[in-house]
Order: structure tokens, then C-alpha cells, then sequence
């Protein structure tokens, strides 16, 4: 029987071609309209999420790992 991937895991984390697990930064959802520049600037893209890879191959199975 097939491992079965985490769905909550897998809707916030998306897999590069590399194998890199690429995640959004905190903080973008509500109340954005409060902040300044430098701090709305700052919210913007991505950021790179480091797992252990037994972990990773637990509850992302079928990503393989960064080269």
C-alpha cells in the first residue's frame, strides 16, 4: 500500500525541479493594509524550508530530495 501525502503539509509547501521545498513567508493573509512600505516589501515571495529527509519522504512521499 502506497504512503499517502499530508495534505496540510503539501497545500503550503511546493517542490521545485531541484528537489527544494519553496514555502510562503508568514504574515500575508489579513492586516496588510496597517503596514508600512519596508514591511509589505518585505512580505513579499517565497523562502526555502529545510526538512530532514526521513521526515520529508514520511509526509511528502514522491518528492525527492535537493541535489
Amino acid at each position: 500500500m502506497a504512503l499517502k501525502t499530508k495534505k496540510s503539509l503539501a497545500k503550503r509547501l511546493k517542490a521545485t525541479r531541484t528537489g527544494k521545498l519553496v514555502a510562503r513567508k508568514a504574515g500575508q493573509n489579513h492586516f496588510n493594509s496597517r503596514d508600512n512600505a519596508r514591511a509589505s516589501l518585505k512580505k513579499r515571495g517565497t523562502r526555502n524550508v529545510q526538512i530532514a529527509p526521513k521526515t520529508r519522504s514520511r509526509f511528502l512521499p514522491g518528492t525527492r530530495t535537493a541535489r
